[in-house]
Order: C-alpha cells, then sequence, then structure tokens
C-alpha cells in the first residue's frame, strides 16, 4: 500500500538499514573530510584547500541519484609548534522519483597538537555542528486511491492529508572526532581516526508529531603513504561505517609516479589504483596531480544483489582539488600532513 512513499519516508525517518538515505555516500572519501572526520581536516602539505566532488549513480537502475559536495579549509599556526584548523562543508544529495533531497552546512574546527620536538607527530580533536535540510516532491509520487478500475486520475485525492504533515523539516546536527598523524622514517606518512557523528540524536521526521531518532554514526579512518623508490609511492586508505544495523568498509590504494624530475616531493604526478567497498563495488580510481590543482575520476561497478538490475553499473564520481601555502610562515614550518 502506497509503496514508493512508504519506502520513501522510512528511508528518511528510520534509515538504518541504508547510508543512502541516512548520510553522503562517496567512493572518493578522502576529498569530504569533515564527512569522514572532523579531525582530518587541515591534515594536508599547504594550509589552504578546498575540495569539490560530483557523484552521479543508478542510471542503469533508476532515477540517478545525484550528490555535490564543497568544503574549503584554513591552517593557522599556533605559536611555534601546534596548528588550528577551520573548514566549512556545504552538501546536496538528492534521490528517486520523490526527489527526496539533503542539503547541509556544516562548519568545522580542529586543533592540532605537536607531541614531538621535530614536529612530525600530531594528536588532532576536531568538531562540526550545522543544519541539515531535507524536504521531497510529493507532486512525483502516485497512490492507490488515485486508482480507478485500473485507471490513474492524478487530480484524485490521494488519502494521504491526514498522514503527511510535512514535505520538508530541518534539524540541527553535530559530530566530534580524534586522529593521530606521524611519520615513519623519513617519508613514510600514516595517520589513523575516529568520529562520533549525530550524538545529539535530531528528530527526523515527514509525519508530524512522529518523531524519530536519527542514530549516532561511528567512523574509524586510516591511511599510509609508502615511498617504494626514487618516484614512486603507494597511497592506501581505509574507511569504516557503523550506523545502526548498517555497516560499511572501503579501502583500497593508489600507485603514484612524480613529474618533473621531483622524487617523492614533486607536486606534479599521475596516479591510478583499485579500491573496494564490501560484497557491494569494486572501484577502479585515477588521479591527476598539477601543482594546486588535483583532479580525479572514479567509478562503482556493482557487485551487490542489486548486480541483475544494474548489470555491474554503479556510479561515477569526479573531484576537482586546490590547495597551496598563502602563509609563507606556515611553508617554512612543519606541519600536519599526509
Amino acid at each position: 500500500m502506497k509503496t514508493l512513499l512508504k519506502i520513501s519516508l522510512f528511508l528518511a525517518a528510520f534509515g538504518c538499514a541504508s547510508a543512502v538515505a541516512q548520510d553522503i555516500h562517496l567512493s572518493q572519501f578522502s576529498e569530504t573530510p569533515i564527512l569522514r572526520n572532523p579531525a582530518l581536516i587541515g591534515i594536508f602539505n599547504g594550509d589552504v584547500r578546498v575540495q569539490a566532488v560530483y557523484r552521479n549513480q543508478w542510471n542503469s537502475v533508476t532515477i540517478p541519484y545525484e550528490t555535490g559536495t564543497l568544503s574549503a579549509e584554513l591552517k593557522y599556526p599556533v605559536g611555534l609548534t601546534d596548528f588550528v584548523t577551520v573548514g566549512m562543508q556545504l552538501s546536496y544529495d538528492r534521490a528517486g522519483t520523490s526527489k527526496l533531497q539533503s542539503t547541509q552546512i556544516l562548519p568545522a574546527l580542529n586543533y592540532h597538537k605537536s607531541l614531538s620536538d621535530d614536529k612530525s607527530t600530531f594528536l588532532s580533536l576536531g568538531a562540526t555542528g550545522g543544519v541539515v535540510q531535507r524536504q521531497f516532491d510529493v507532486t512525483h509520487l502516485t497512490f492507490d486511491n488515485q486508482y480507478t478500475n485500473g485507471r490513474f486520475d492524478p487530480t484524485a485525492p490521494t488519502g494521504e492529508d491526514g498522514r503527511l504533515a510535512l514535505r520538508g523539516y530541518t534539524y540541527i546536527d553535530a559530530g566530534v572526532g580524534l586522529s593521530f598523524n606521524s611519520v615513519i622514517g623519513e617519508n613514510t606518512n600514516y595517520y589513523l581516526g575516529a568520529a562520533l557523528y549525530h550524538f545529539n540524536r535530531p528528530a527526523v521526521s515527514f509525519m508530524g508529531d512522529k518523531k524519530a531518532t536519527l542514530q549516532p554514526k561511528f567512523t574509524i579512518n586510516a591511511g599510509i603513504t609508502i615511498p617504494a623508490s626514487e618516484n614512486v609511492k603507494v597511497i592506501a586508505q581505509y574507511n569504516e561505517v557503523h550506523q545502526g544495523s548498517y555497516s560499511e568498509y572501503i579501502g583500497g590504494a593508489m600507485i603514484g609516479y612524480g613529474l618533473l624530475s621531483q622524487g617523492l616531493e614533486s607536486d606534479h604526478g599521475v596516479y591510478g589504483g583499485i579500491y573496494y567497498r564490501y560484497k557491494d563495488a569494486i572501484i577502479p580510481v585515477v588521479r591527476l596531480d598539477m601543482g594546486k590543482y588535483e583532479i580525479g575520476f572514479s567509478y562503482d561497478s556493482n557487485i551487490s544483489s542489486l548486480t541483475p538490475a544494474s548489470h555491474g553499473q554503479g556510479g561515477f564520481e569526479i573531484s576537482l582539488v586546490f590547495k597551496a601555502f598563502r602563509n609563507e610562515d606556515v611553508a617554512n614550518m612543519s606541519c600536519p600532513r599526509f
């Protein structure tokens, strides 16, 4: 009965079973650090970074799911050893026939505490909190009451006026995270982190007084950059998500080759690799570094139970990154990086 509406509302209000219904779902997860762990912002070689990601998914199955994100980070020195990073995440996500969409505005703050004399080891504590707005377009849905003798009448009453109190709502969301990043030897950088989102348990519902609570989400993060030769390095990253009964595991690695005869310190390079989302997708990734600019492409090849419908087709993503030093004092200091 009224299947499509009930599925949409259930996923939006109670969706512990679906990551897409709850939070933005990206394969290039490292390009949205505020959504991954607010304690990971500022961990890059530079003091300003802007990242944009666009994702288009399930063209082969249904109306495409579209996601767009834009984030910015600014890093400031505190004394001679520590740093503070301020950031902002803007995100937009739209899914399905009902155009169920979510818009997020999430400021973030991260404090990096130096733990070593050579300033190569940092412990970071980050927090984010802001506004989330969700809505859908009921005019794109159909209901049982609009069918008479097998014929559809769009002008007929839906019978849902008393049930469906809202077509949109807004709530305040919050998250906190911790990360540790350091160096093994001279050139092997790594980080470990964990974060908790929705710890304020915001109320979410399209059904008026029938409030549901957004369950907390816990994430685990890790990454390492390993030099393989004078011009070659391996970058491996991992992300794990748990929210209610839902869990997601994704990880993989890229091999990068430094250009312009600058070795491992080159900010020009080409990268290629494979990521894997457990029981869901195999994800080839390519990236091109061009000094201050980076561009990345990935494609989800679906291997889940949806394969008979998707024919292995999932979604593509493109990412654009700008990062640089705007402050020469920071450029000459050892700072958190990966």
